[in-house]
């Protein structure tokens, strides 16, 4: 017994004595950096723009289709994500050839700037292809009042306009606002979302023509309550007018922050408040005080696609608790505080016992719902035995996170205060993972081609997340 005083003290002097893993040295994390970006740049870009994968051999290319010679991609994580991505190599490094790559991307975003003021995924640079879209440089291109248009759409969908805007804005600010072209764009894109947003605050998700502020009676201002009943069968009536699916809220909110504290304009701040407004007027009351992926104009949860049931919804509960926080952090208006609990423990309350969360809850009953695919179509079931794999019918939970968040924000900490430390471990795993090429390279084959080898792909978003990382690692390092 008299033993474990000294084994104990033995192992407390060799536990402190392991040394912890240094980062990679400044020089090292800049020389990767450039080293990444180089070759992103000579090898990944059409047109100035990117796509989301590449073969480990360069000859394919896709988004979230094939993708010719022609065509870069808008929807993240394609061009607007790259051209951020430069632009904080060039924060970091001070390398001026960062810089106007960055313009070079930003000018290949302009070039599929719509007249209805947005972006769709894709932009195409055939020339004959070109003549069919409502760029705004197709100066005869002509919406009509009769039908959808199809090459005229901008879509808040996968955060496509929005990330495309914050880019535009980021790289506004960099070029000191001088550069009339990307100012233009930016500020034009921000007008017409100013525009669409819908009198309770909500957005849709897509619009085909130049947008005027929708009329009050066809849009009343009424908090979310339940329907009396719905249909258990996809009517295929896209009645929704809201929408909250892909974080459209969300990224609205960072967006117009954004663009309010480089533009120092009210409109765009009071825009993103009177976003956090529509949320706090669409969640549930109880029993389930959380939030549907889309309403109607009546504000009763309703049916998107096929897989999308009227139902409270976990992933989208999750991120609007976050962009609550965020909205309280930049105004220091208690209210968009007020849901955080009620909705924390809603989702305690249904956490799987695998400790997931499923992607939608019943109404009323928090009953977890699924689908299973019978000769073709989706029906509704309470099992999760046999779920279609090309959704998130599951997902992880995020209620430690938003916990720390809420915790973090109560202590009155001010925007930007959060910052992003990456451990040593993972900067050192960026550095020394990068080829001799210049490439990270993930396994995996491409989506699209299925031609393609399975060996490795580059994404776009590797690329994102490492350039991330070491500036976040470079910028925010414990001194």
């Amino acid at each position: 017994m008299r033993l474990l005083p000294l084994v104990a003290g033995l192992l407390s002097v060799l536990m402190f004595s392991i040394p912890t893993e240094a980062q990679p040295s400044r020089e090292e994390m800049i020389a990767t950096l450039k080293k990444a970006a180089d070759f992103y740049i000579e090898n990944c870009s059409k047109h100035g723009g990117y796509v989301w994968r590449y073969s480990n051999d360069l000859t394919l290319s896709e988004g979230e289709a094939e993708t010719p010679a022609d065509v870069i991609w808008v929807q993240p994580h394609g061009t607007p994500t790259i051209g951020s991505s430069l632009l904080r190599v060039y924060e970091v490094t001070g390398d001026r050839k960062y810089l106007d790559e960055a313009l070079r991307t930003g000018e290949a975003l302009v070039s599929g700037q719509l007249h209805s003021g947005g972006w769709y995924y894709s932009i195409t640079f055939d020339p004959e292809e070109r003549k069919k879209w409502g760029y705004r440089e197709n100066v005869g291109f002509r919406t009509s009042s009769s039908r959808k248009n199809k090459t005229n759409i901008t879509t808040l969908d996968d955060d496509t306009t929005p990330a495309a805007v914050r880019f535009l804005v980021e790289l506004d600010a960099a070029l000191n606002f001088r550069n009339a072209e990307i100012h233009d764009a930016a500020r034009f894109a921000l007008d017409a979302l100013l525009l669409a947003q819908h009198p309770n605050g909500g957005w849709a998700q897509n619009w085909d023509r130049h947008p005027r502020n929708p009329v009050w009676p066809k849009y009343p201002v009424l908090a979310a309550s339940y329907p009396t009943e719905w249909s258990r069968v996809w009517l295929n009536d896209w009645t929704g007018k809201y929408f909250l699916n892909d974080n459209v809220c969300g990224n609205m909110i960072d967006t117009m922050l954004l663009a309010s504290k480089y533009y120092q304009d009210s409109r765009y701040l009071e825009s993103a408040k009177k976003t956090g407004d529509f949320l706090l007027l669409a969640r549930m009351p109880e029993p389930q005080p959380a939030w549907a992926q889309q309403y109607n104009e009546q504000m009763y949860p309703v049916w998107d696609r096929k897989f999308e049931p009227p139902a409270i919804a976990s992933d989208e509960t999750q991120e609007t608790l976050e962009s609550l926080m965020t909205l309280y952090e930049w105004t220091g208006d208690e209210r968009y505080l007020e849901p955080v609990p009620g909705a924390l423990a809603w989702l305690k309350k249904s956490l799987l016992d695998d400790g997931q969360l499923a992607r939608f809850y019943e109404l009323k009953t928090n009953q977890p719902l699924y689908f299973v695919v019978v000769d073709g179509k989706y029906n509704l079931t309470s099992s999760d035995a046999d779920l279609p794999t090309h959704y998130g019918f599951k997902i992880a939970s995020q209620i430690e996170k938003l916990e720390r968040m809420y915790e973090l924000v109560q202590k009155a900490r001010k925007p930007g205060q959060r910052v992003r430390r990456p451990s040593a471990g993972r900067l050192n795993e960026i550095v020394s993972s990068l080829d001799k090429r210049g490439a990270w390279t993930e396994p995996g084959p491409m989506k699209g081609y299925r031609k393609a080898s399975r060996e490795a792909v580059i994404t776009s978003e590797m690329f994102y997340k490492n350039v991330r990382d070491l500036c976040d690692g470079l910028q925010n390092s414990p001194r």
